[in-house]
């Protein structure tokens, strides 16, 4: 298991992760500090608990939207072969269709 330390905030944190993840863990936390800068951007500066929970409500914020999004995609990506089906028999009643009005003018 890896050890990283990590600057949030001007402050060191020492975190484990699994060997090879370091290069992740560097981009979670430079998310967690853009979240910090942010949060500091708009209102000053405030206590480190203050602003890492404010981070953190941030991005639980973003992680609920991207739920969200992900379960609406899902949804209608289900809905895919019901609508292709829809579709093939559209299509398939419009070929009918046109063979009838063919086959009228032919005779005609």
């Amino acid at each position: 298991m890896a050890q990283l330390t990590v600057k949030i905030n001007g402050y060191a944190y020492t975190v484990g992760c699994d060997d090879g993840q370091e290069e992740h863990l560097m981009q979670m936390a430079s998310e967690v500090e853009s979240r910090i800068d942010s949060i500091k951007a708009l209102g000053g500066q405030s206590g480190e608990s203050r602003l890492l929970v404010l981070a953190s409500l941030l991005m639980a914020d973003e992680l609920h939207d991207m739920k969200t999004l992900v379960g609406n995609l899902q949804a209608e990506f289900a809905r895919l072969p019901q609508a292709e089906a829809e579709s093939v028999r559209r299509l398939a009643r419009l070929a009918d269709r046109a063979e009838e009005i063919a086959k009228g003018l032919e005779q005609a």
